[in-house]
């Protein structure tokens, strides 16, 4: 079981730089990349519902749970 980040198709999708998302976010472009890696072991609610509000779109167009 895993939970799979598709933040790299979202951000791709909507024409949108890691760099700029982190910006608004305010973390670093490292974890930006890191998150779209699927190499963190969690993200915050607050953290999370920043980059849905910038991306205009919902936690389920980013994380997905794959069995």
């Amino acid at each position: 079981m895993a939970i799979v980040v598709h933040l790299d198709r979202v951000l791709q999708a909507k024409g949108i730089k890691s760099k700029d998302l982190a910006e608004y976010v305010g973390i670093t472009e490292q974890n930006i990349s890191l998150l779209k890696k699927g190499k963190v072991k969690g993200i915050r609610f607050n953290t999370l519902e920043k980059i849905c509000e910038y991306c205009e779109c919902q936690p389920g167009d980013i994380l997905e749970f794959v069995e």
